[in-house]
């Protein structure tokens, strides 16, 4: 059962065995993840007869085998190339781990030559490359690439430099008889030990895949970039621009597209090694060390265990100490427990032995601690961290034969500083596309993880840094593209997601420890003492060395150098919180995109003629059709379906093609990034910054529909958004038109990326379709009508089949803009038409040119209802017919005929009919609310207007009654209703800046209708019960005057007035009187109402005292007689006039009566008549030229007198 488990654990890919070594006291801890194995299940291996001649040829001798995969001819040196890249085939397969996970990819046998350093003398020489966290080993045979560089004059430089520095005398050393003897009969041995029948057994199938991923992604393949696999297609269908683009990225058909790129691939070989094409590939964690390596061994079944390896050995030579040191790296790499040794003398097999493989190290003559190469993997792997701290560079790890010294060279600084042109570095290709890959594998699931994007973003410009325009445009449009899609535009950066901004001292594309203080022991310097360790190695080289480790020696001792988990790379992603920022670095990126997809087009002449398919919308100087006109192409661009294109574009591109795809993209990122800028400069209300904005994003967007065979509802939706912003813009500059002359200067400013994203734009397009929208007009008239043309564009987009379902939000908000983008139009001519009454010198008639502009301010405030209705707004709904009910009062205004000598004539059916019909506005208005709670100040604006309404309209009616058309009584009767409905709306209960003003009304209301009725009491004759009933309204209404006048604290002469025509009132009543009590019943009270004046005097005498200084020069210099606190003394004059000749009548008329009476006087009465004829003597004896100021405090002191007399001071006391 053992066996079975094994064996599937360890074919499913989805191996998970842990393998703890534990010798004496030290316990190194190791764990092997296999990935990927492209051999059958193990079988078990032939145990070979004693004597077998291992000379002879096996019958299966090299045929292919997929149990011992390139094992077989590799022993052979049929394909002992050495592969200067076969790290990289291992870091495209598993892209997921490169960058973060692992902190090492390379093949099995590169880790055992590394790990082996202090105890051999053979030379090392490995290319190392830092991706992210990532570090890439690959051998760099020097001898075979200076027999292929005298071919390809690939190396050249390498070359001078190792003649140079390293070893003037290079010769290519002979493998001997020996060597090729050795593996002839390793490779019949390994053939004999294949169980025939099992060989061509295939792999199973497997339904349980690794982390959910395809078998089919770990196939011997070129780099999933280079080839369409599945994910592949998928990643090429996200390019079509019907797929959102956000999280895709476009190199998914480079090879195809470009082909430098395939034959830089397969240089001179059929491929230079890019092909991951080991047996197994294992993710090994050693320690703290993760990496990634690549292994060919040939594992069979057999044995006490389901996995061994097999090995042949000369039964005459022991083994040592580096044999024993591979053996056991090779097992603990491929989680193999034991090891089967097969012994021979002279090709003749002797016996077997069996030893697991805890037990390696303790083997005789080959006894190693495991710890000192546990410590020897930390070392070297701190030492590489922290010296490759470039990403992109090349560095050379060497240490030459026999010598001690490891030194690591930073080949790309040298390449730099060589003379030659042709100094060209194989791998900055492969190091590129690696970059490219990991930074696109992460952006992938860069929503999970914001604290990748410095990361993504040193890894691309890194990636750019390393390619050449001209030869690999597409890799470097992608790449800036996607910088540009790192920074986030649609909502502001969380906190903390981007970590700091860049940090000081951290370069973009750099990486080094987090603590600075080095220790001078941890990384030696460079320096000539070195020379006593060498006698081939001159002290020119130490200087060129990026570091050295003095002794192989040192590698043995535990932390010698830093241990790695410190070692962490400076990403820093500049973070800003200001939107401005983040879209200029959006913009820089995308310009960068542009310039590379440009450059790739083949272009005859810099810039295309003008199309001359494509109409120029007139400025709008000619009137509204070109405006109409404009709109109608503005739509047409943006109908969802277009023929397909055929035909190249302006610039020459092919439809289908990476940079029409890649074009597609970077112009809606512009836009994106325009429209985000426009948007912040409305918001800091820069109207003319933000015009200049979203006319480029418009730009942007038109040369999209340019190159875009069909718009996706995602563009249409954002397009529709910036058309709306844009209304949003023209709307307030029209509404600031006094800021013209600084909007102007913002928007005639323009940067040099500006200019140069829309000279790439012109390549594609004319992009004047919009011009209309975007430009700065200097009459508000027009910006209010571009302002709704935009709106109503929005609207036919968002409505517009393709949309419909996607923007229900989006439409809601441009209905409420063209709601109220209808009622500012309407205002605008609503307020033309106010104004064209005021300049009128005498009304006659009413012109066409003013009932015109009534019709337009109409039909605008008609629309406007219409949009808010449709989205349910109540409020702004009430709002529009409140303006409307406001335009009826100014059409009705407009009716009032007035006469040569500027008096008016009467009150006309037509002011009459738009009075009311102003009223049903006002009552709709209300209705639309249903109660105050949903608006309160809507509802008390509405109240306000309808109370108004109704009281200028009886005023109208009872100041210019229209005798001459209907009668007396009903026009009393219109009035009193009227006045009454005004009364209804007055509200005095709530607290408000209008109180005080309803207080006011209410009291004038109750003012004019006691006059009207006062007035009715004296004409009326004959019906004796009409008059009494007109008499008792009468004193109503003027008690109810009095006490809102006598609350107000502002109104003396109204309350002055109203006392005064109510004591008229009661002497017209007395003079109807026949007996002498009840007359001096009348006049007792109409005294009392007099007395009542005293309130009044108070307040005039208070304001008199207040202005009396400014009053006097008032009337001194002749000017008129308001003073600065609102009191008329001219109106206070007539009525003291009115006042002083009742005052004494009343009091002359008592005198009479009390002294004509025939029953005798009381005391009381006898006092009152002596106060009244003391009162009168004084009234008479006043001197009429006094200051104003001393006559009423005379008043006041008559009045005085009086009060405690009658008793009765209670106010409006009356009978």
């Amino acid at each position: 059962g053992q066996y079975n488990v094994y064996h599937q654990c360890y074919h499913c890919l989805r191996v998970s065995k842990e393998l703890e070594m534990c010798l004496g006291n030290n316990e190194i801890k190791s764990r092997a993840v296999v990935k990927y194995s492209a051999a059958p299940p193990p079988t078990t291996y032939a145990l070979l007869q004693e004597k077998t001649d291992l000379k002879l040829p096996p019958a299966n001798w090299l045929r292919e085998s997929p149990q011992l995969g390139p094992a077989g001819s590799t022993v052979l040196g049929s394909s002992s190339k050495s592969k200067p890249f076969s790290s990289f085939g291992m870091a495209y397969d598993f892209i997921d781990s490169i960058g973060d996970d692992v902190d090492v990819v390379s093949d099995s046998e590169n880790i055992k030559k590394l790990l082996k350093i202090p105890y051999s003398k053979s030379h090392v020489s490995m290319a190392v490359h830092r991706v992210g966290r990532t570090l890439l080993l690959d051998e760099l045979d020097i001898q075979e690439l200076f027999m292929r560089s005298s071919q390809t004059g690939d190396w050249t430089w390498l070359k001078e430099f190792y003649q140079r520095l390293i070893d003037q005398k290079w010769q290519r050393k002979k493998k001997s008889k020996e060597h090729w003897y050795q593996k002839a009969i390793l490779s019949k041995f390994l053939y004999y030990s294949i169980n025939g029948d099992g060989a061509a057994e295939p792999v199973p199938d497997s339904d349980n895949t690794d982390e959910g991923c395809g078998a089919e992604e770990f196939g011997p393949s070129w780099p999933a970039t280079f080839t369409s696999t599945a994910s592949d297609s998928e990643e090429s269908a996200s390019l079509q621009e019907g797929v959102p683009m956000d999280s895709k990225y476009a190199l998914g058909q480079v090879a195809s597209k470009e082909q430098n790129l395939t034959t830089l691939f397969n240089e001179g070989e059929n491929s230079q090694g890019l092909r991951n094409d080991f047996v197994r590939n294992i993710l090994w964690t050693f320690e703290d060390i993760h990496m990634l390596v690549g292994s060919n061994m040939p594992i069979f079944g057999g044995g006490r265990y389901p996995a061994v390896s097999l090995r042949l050995r000369d039964n005459n030579k022991p083994i040592n100490i580096l044999t024993g040191i591979d053996y056991w790296l090779d097992n603990l790499m491929c989680n193999v427990p034991e090891l089967v040794m097969c012994f021979h003398v002279n090709g003749i097999v002797q016996k077997y032995e069996m030893i697991k493989t805890e037990d390696i190290p303790d083997l005789e003559n080959s006894t190693f601690s495991t710890r000192v190469v546990k410590d020897i993997a930390q070392n070297i792997l701190s030492f590489l961290k922290s010296n490759c701290t470039k990403e992109g560079h090349t560095y050379w790890l060497f240490k030459a034969s026999g010598s001690d010294i490891v030194k690591l060279y930073d080949l790309t600084t040298l390449c730099e500083e060589a003379a030659e042109e042709k100094c060209q570095n194989p791998f900055t290709l492969p190091v590129a596309v690696l970059l490219y890959k990991v930074a696109s594998n992460m952006m992938l699931k860069k929503s999970q993880n914001r604290k990748h994007y410095g990361t993504i973003r040193t890894l691309l410009l890194n990636c750019v840094k390393l390619l050449d325009q001209d030869r690999h445009p597409q890799i470097i449009a992608s790449a800036h593209y996607m910088l540009a899609e790192l920074f986030q535009l649609d909502e502001p950066p969380e906190e903390g997601a981007g970590g700091e901004s860049l940090r000081a001292g951290g370069s973009e594309d750099s990486y080094s420890d987090e603590d600075d203080e080095e220790d001078p022991e941890d990384l030696p310097e460079d320096s000539d003492e070195n020379g006593s360790f060498s006698t081939t190695l001159d002290s020119q080289d130490d200087s060129k060395a990026v570091a050295i480790i003095k002794s192989v020696g040192e590698l043995s001792v535990p932390e010698k150098y830093k241990s790695t988990h410190q070692i962490r790379p400076i990403y820093a992603f500049p973070v800003s919180q200001d939107k401005e920022e983040r879209c200029r670095h959006v913009l820089s990126y995308v310009l960068k995109g542009l310039k590379a997809v440009d450059g790739s087009i083949k272009k005859e002449s810099d810039l295309p003629a003008a199309d001359p398919n494509t109409p120029i919308p007139l400025k709008y100087e000619d009137g509204s059709k070109a405006v109409e006109k404009g709109i109608a192409l503005l739509l047409d661009r943006a109908g969802p379906f277009q023929e397909d294109r055929k035909h190249p574009t302006r610039s020459g591109m092919i439809p289908g093609s990476w940079q029409h795809r890649m074009k597609l993209q970077l112009f809606f990122k512009a836009s994106k990034a325009y429209y985000v800028l426009s948007d912040a400069a409305t918001n800091l209300l820069k109207y003319g910054r933000a015009l200049r904005y979203i006319k480029l994003a418009l730009q942007c967007h038109d040369a999209y529909c340019s190159v875009s065979s069909t718009l996706h509802s995602r563009v249409l939706l954002f397009h529709s958004q910036c058309l709306s912003l844009c209304g949003d813009i023209q709307l307030m500059l029209a509404q600031n038109a006094s800021n013209r002359a600084a909007y102007l200067e913002e928007y005639s400013y323009q940067t040099r990326e500006d200019q140069e994203v829309l000279h790439s734009l012109h390549r594609e397009s004319s992009c004047q379709a919009f011009n209309m929208a975007s430009d700065l007009a200097t009459d508000p008239e027009y910006q209010l009508f571009v302002s709704s043309k935009c709106y109503e564009a929005a609207y036919e987009l968002l409505t517009s089949g393709v949309v419909k379902e996607h923007g229900p939000e989006q439409l809601a908000q441009v209905l409420k803009r063209l709601g109220n983008i209808r009622n500012e139009i309407g205002v605008f001519y609503m307020n033309q038409a106010a104004a064209m009454q005021t300049e009128k010198e005498v009304k006659k008639s009413v012109s066409i040119a003013e009932q015109e502009i009534w019709k337009k301010s109409f039909s605008c405030f008609e629309k406007g209802m219409k949009d808010f209705e449709a989205i349910e707004d109540s409020t702004n709904t009430s709002l529009l017919l409140c303006n409307t009910g406001r335009l009826m009062r100014i059409c009705a205004q407009a009716h009032c005929a007035t006469s040569a000598d500027l008096s008016r004539g009467e009150f006309s059916p037509e002011e009459s009919l738009y009075y009311n019909k102003a009223i049903d506005y006002y009552l709709r208005a209300m209705r639309s609310l249903a109660t105050r709670g949903n608006h309160p100040a809507v509802w008390d604006s509405v109240n306000w207007e309808l109370s108004t309404t109704y009281f200028t309209l009886a005023t109208l009616l009872q100041d210019y009654a229209p005798l001459s058309r209907k009668a007396q009584e009903q026009i009393e009767r219109e009035v009193t209703e009227a006045m009454l409905k005004s009364l209804k709306y007055c509200d005095l209960q709530t607290e408000s800046a209008r109180q005080p003003l309803y207080q006011y009304r209410a009291a004038t209301i109750h003012h004019r209708l006691a006059s009207m009725y006062h007035s009715c009491f004296r004409n009326q004759v004959g019906d004796e019960h009409l008059r009494k009933q007109h008499r008792s309204l009468a004193e109503l209404h003027y008690s109810k005057a009095v006490l809102l006048f006598l609350s107000l604290k502002d109104a003396p002469c109204e309350l002055l007035r109203t006392l005064l025509e109510r004591v008229a009132f009661a002497e017209f009543t007395m003079a109807g009187q026949s007996s002498s009590g009840a007359k001096l019943k009348t006049l007792t009270g109409a005294l009392d109402i007099l007395t009542d004046t005293r309130h009044a005097f108070l307040l005039i005498h208070k304001e008199l005292l207040e202005d009396y200084t400014e009053l006097t020069r008032h009337l001194d210099s002749g000017a008129d007689g308001t003073t600065s606190s609102g009191l008329n003394t001219i109106e206070v004059m007539k009525l003291i006039g009115v006042f002083e000749p009742s005052f004494s009548f009343l009091l002359l008329q008592l005198v009479k009566l009390m002294t004509a009476m025939k029953r005798k006087p009381s005391n009381k009465d006898e006092e009152l008549l002596k106060t009244y004829k003391n009162v009168y003597s004084k009234i008479l004896r006043a001197e009429k030229t006094a200051p104003l100021l001393s006559r009423i405090e005379l008043f006041l002191d008559l009045l005085q007198q009086l009060t405690p007399k009658t008793g009765s001071g209670d106010l409006g006391a009356s009978s």
